[in-house]
């Protein structure tokens, strides 16, 4: 870096001179930061020397000027989903995700839209939907894509057929040039573009330059020889010289427009500040997805030909491997509902037409038309929402392959090969053949229709074998893509991973051009270097070691069911799954939902944690302070365990990692307090009347929440005048001999929040059983550990685990279910405790997960058989609004709440889509993290709250989630049995 001034003065001159946020130097926190953007979801690693977030195009124009100055790098990023390594590098990365990411204005006339380069694409639809129009590329990560990113990529997605790629939708750019000058980008006439080659000044210069270069008939000539053939409608390697010869001074029909240049550019000849789009109006809204089950491979992409003539807006294939791992997902088998089998492939084609009919009429033609010719064998026509759930089955693909066990891995390496889709069946066969003589096996999804199948080979990166297989493959690859005169990059760009083949694939003349086009723009190569040209070999740089060392630390969770603890940290791809915003529903992951800031990702924890755990394998590889850093806003939902493609648990992750830095540093106070909770509540619950009383004096309570690092905005939870437990005693056993008879028992885990604070709670939950004919028992137990699993004491949680497993023993053979109200006590059952108890009590702590249900499964199963009924309940009218728990989202399903509280005849349930409520526990508690824990609350639950009337019930399963609400809207909320019970015929 050229400067007077040392590296850390001058970033720490530039960070003065910025709205935004700039990282740069060794503390904790920059450090954990600058790791977080070490990686993007290809198989690459560097650590870059700093990391800006700006607020405002101002930070862009002195970010740029400072690396002119610098001579630095500059790596332009968004979402961070890119699969060839575009967005990883050593120098400064500008994270243009987390402020600049507005909608500017929309022209509904003219059917335009200005946006910043952090815009979702999904997000930016949602408010486009009143105007009735949409940007039409839809990548299949379309819900935390952004616009920058799929302007650097020149996305397409999965209807490219019809509405292209971006290139075809970019209007006008605004960017600022490699020299900090600032320039519109867009379309020219004759009069125009003779002004703009008029004009002083490196964008002057620029079109001086381009157009010499592309007004030589020689260069000409090179460029249509050796870009892909026009009939491969995907096209994406190197730099779009050909889009540009369509324009009129060089004999085509279109108006010259450097934005057709920059579209695909992977952010190295300009940094974007604002894109003004095209817009289409909405499509027709009847859509069939015709899902054709096919016995082999070769089959599914005879009937892609067939689809293409019967004119579907998408052409869909997912592999039998994909579909094997959506057999176990907990969050994909809802979304296998149409499968019939086990097909080899499905082709997934939809049609779209204004009338239902006409729709019917065309995927009745085109299903007629393959029962003629004998393809496939089974062809259900999806309609409405399932449509939708069909779609987010096919694009969890990349994630889903996360799954497989083991050190050989799918890789990106040749998913991006595009042909004419006439040439696929015969380009796959060829592939097919490359890949069984190197003994690899691959799976295949994606775009059949635009003629790009994502063919991802597994290959183990860690070994010298794989890594002279991961070249070969794409070399040989190449030559097969050349010989179709096809792209070897469709949508997902160069980037690093591909740039070094381009000489291969164009010819050195077209090479050339792409260098000097580079050296147009950029003569400092300061944009992005490395990326389509000058690339670094393509086997270097690597995020995993060959031949890593194994850790030494022994975890006190067992991780054998993912391989261990790196190999969990491993399964994250990268996709970026955890970088959805609230709009898109779902759980994962509340944290960035709030901050929108890369390092509250799932995604940079579990990156974080195996950068540590790969290059430190001494018995102390987790004290590092970066790993907390990143772990700091973890809500230990289990958001992740159920939505991330690759069940990366980071709650999981999270908790071992604190147990095992506790054991360096000691535990801190605090930690110790919330994990004892159960007990220090059982010796208060000896006088509730006098620690309620406590708790409202500041001179008591105060001393407290300093200790507890308590936030002065909360309040403890009070404590009933009895416990549960004690209740329960008090009155004996109910029920009747006949419901004894019958078999009607249940047994109820008295969770230390129930028991203590949410008496009322338990006890309406124990009569409305007894009411409804059941007997219930309370059995022996302690407290369910959930505490000490929030922060981190999991030595203590396993003592716990291994307790309530030998005491709850005499129970389990029996037929009579375990029941309990508050999720993340009685899930523990399901999902801890299996890898906590040591393998003597593994069977017994499997039956007791087996037989253990939250009261709302119960109930719901009970009304399903026919047991409970509405004529148990009166008939008056009641809408309800329900909010899930997270836990309870990721290990059962908030359904069960819907269809118990639509037990009662007139009763309505709404769920709101709401994620996390922001309270997890005591995170919400807590003095640092109260405003983040408010700002989750605040992006969906509290509004919805704040809109129903008064006569709305609102219905919260969490204990947790019923204080934040009340917090945050000053609404109370009911688990949903006290809304049963007062439901009740009486």
């Amino acid at each position: 870096m050229k400067t007077a001034l040392s590296p850390l003065a001058s970033f720490q001159s530039l960070q003065s001179k910025l709205s935004g946020e700039l990282y740069f130097d060794d503390s904790p926190e920059h450090r954990a930061v600058r790791m977080a953007y070490a990686t993007d979801a290809s198989v690459y690693q560097e650590l870059p020397i700093a990391v800006a977030l700006p607020r405002e195009e101002a930070d862009l124009v002195k970010l740029v000027t400072f690396c002119r100055d610098a001579e630095l790098p500059m790596i332009p990023r968004t979402a961070g989903t890119s699969l060839a390594g575009q967005v990883v590098g050593t120098g400064l990365v500008i994270d243009l995700s987390r402020y600049m990411n507005g909608l500017l204005e929309v022209n509904k006339e003219e059917k335009w839209v200005r946006v910043q380069p952090g815009m979702e694409r999904d997000v930016l639809n949602e408010l486009l939907l009143p105007y009735g129009l949409f940007f039409g590329p839809e990548t299949s990560t379309s819900n935390r894509a952004m616009i920058g990113g799929m302007i650097g990529n020149n996305s397409c997605g999965l209807h490219s057929m019809v509405w292209g790629a971006t290139r075809d939708h970019v209007l006008e750019l605004k960017v600022i040039l490699s020299n900090g000058e600032q320039a519109l980008i867009g379309a020219l006439d004759a009069a125009e573009l003779e002004a703009k080659l008029a004009q002083p000044g490196m964008e002057g210069d620029i079109y001086r330059a381009m157009h010499q270069l592309l007004s030589d008939e020689a260069n000409q000539a090179a460029i249509k020889e050796g870009y892909p053939a026009e009939k491969v409608v995907r096209r994406n390697s190197g730099y779009a010289l050909d889009a540009l010869l369509d324009a009129t001074p060089y004999g085509g029909n279109a108006a010259f427009n450097l934005c057709r240049l920059i579209a695909g550019s992977e952010g190295t000849l300009a940094m974007i500040t604002e894109a003004k789009l095209n817009l289409l109006e909405l499509p027709p809204v009847e859509k069939g997805l015709v899902c054709v089950h096919c016995s082999s491979l070769k089959e599914s992409l005879l009937v892609n030909l067939v689809a293409i003539k019967h004119g579907c807006y998408a052409s869909e294939l997912v592999d039998d491997v994909i579909l094997s791992f959506t057999k176990n997902h907990r969050e994909q088998q809802k979304n296998r509902f149409f499968i019939e089998g086990d097909p080899a492939a499905l082709l997934m084609i939809e049609f779209m037409e204004q009338e239902v009919e006409q729709m019917k009429a065309k995927a009745a033609a085109f299903i007629e038309e393959l029962k003629n010719l004998n393809l496939g064998y089974a062809y259900p026509l999806l309609t409405g929402s399932s449509i939708n759930k069909a779609w987010e089955l096919r694009k969890a693909g990349l994630g889903l392959l996360r799954n497989i066990q083991g050190d050989a891995q799918p890789v990106n390496l040749i998913e991006d090969c595009a042909v004419a889709p006439e040439d696929l069946p015969n380009y796959i066969e060829d592939l097919q053949e490359l890949l069984r003589s190197m003994n690899l096996k691959a799976s295949y999804y994606a775009h059949a229709g635009a003629g790009e199948l994502h063919v991802e080979p597994l290959i183990n990166l860690k070994s010298e074998e794989g890594r002279v297989q991961f070249r070969d493959l794409l070399a040989r690859t190449a030559a097969i893509v050349k010989k179709y005169k096809g792209s070897l990059s469709g949508e997902h760009g160069d980037g690093r991973l591909r740039g070094e083949f381009i000489p291969f694939m164009m010819g050195d003349r077209c090479y050339e051009l792409c260098r000097e086009t580079k050296t147009i723009f950029d003569p400092k190569q300061l944009f992005n270097p490395g990326k389509i040209t000058d690339a670094p070999p393509m086997d270097a740089s690597f995020r995993m070691p060959a031949k890593p060392a194994v850790t030494k630390v022994a975890t006190h969770f067992n991780f054998d069911r993912e391989g261990g603890i790196l190999a969990l940290a491993e399964k994250c791809s990268g996709s970026g799954d955890c970088r959805k915003t609230h709009r898109a529903g779902g759980t994962m992951c509340p944290s960035y939902m709030a901050t929108r800031f890369e390092k509250d990702t799932t995604r940079a924890r579990a990156n974080l944690l195996r950068q540590f755990l790969t290059t430190d394998t001494s018995a102390k590889a987790f004290d590092h302070e970066e790993i907390h850093a990143a772990m700091d806003l973890c809500l230990s939902c289990k958001g992740c365990k159920a939505e991330c493609p690759s069940s990366v648990d980071v709650s999981k992750l999270k908790a071992e990692f604190l147990q095992q830095y506790y054991e360096l540093h000691g535990v801190p106070l605090k930690a110790r307090l919330i994990g004892e909770f159960p007990a220090l509540t059982a010796l208060a619950s000896k006088f509730p009347g006098v620690y309620n009383w406590s708790m409202k004096q500041g001179i008591f309570s105060k001393p407290l929440k300093k200790i507890l690092n308590m936030s002065e905005k909360r309040e403890l939870p009070e404590l009933y005048k009895y416990t549960l437990r004690e209740w329960a005693g008090k009155r004996g056993t109910k029920g009747t001999r006949e419901t004894k008879e019958a078999g009607r028992r249940v047994y109820f885990f008295c969770d230390e929040f129930t028991n203590y604070n949410d008496v009322e709670t338990g006890i309406k939950c124990i009569k409305l059983l007894e009411r409804l004919g059941y007997e219930v028992l309370l059995p022996k137990h302690i407290e369910s550990g959930r505490t000490h699993l929030s922060k981190g004491l999991v030595k203590r949680a396993k003592d716990i685990a291994i307790k309530n497993v030998q005491m709850l023993g005499p129970i389990l053979d029996d037929e009579y279910p375990v029941i309990g109200l508050e999720p993340s006590a009685i899930l523990s059952f399901r999902d801890e405790y299996l890898d906590l108890v040591p393998a003597s009590l593994l069977e017994q702590a499997k039956k007791l997960a087996a037989k253990s249900f939250l009261v709302e499964e119960f109930l719901a199963k009970e009304a399903a058989s026919g047991r409970i009924g509405p004529t148990q309940f009166h008939s008056d009218k009641k809408e309800i609004i329900v909010h899930g728990h997270c836990h309870q989202k990721a290990l059962s399903s908030v359904s069960y709440v819907m269809d118990i509280l639509s037990i009662p005849a007139n009763y309505v349930a709404t769920a709101v889509n709401s994620g996390c409520c922001g309270m997890a526990g005591s995170f919400g508690y807590d003095k640092e993290h109260y405003e983040v824990s408010m700002q989750i609350g605040e992006l969906v639950l509290f509004p919805a709250v704040r809109k129903q009337s008064a006569n709305t019930l609102i219905a919260a399963s969490g204990t947790s989630c019923r204080h934040q609400i009340k917090d945050g809207t000053g609404r109370v909320a009911l688990h949903p049995v006290e809304i049963l019970y007062d439901a009740l015929v009486k």
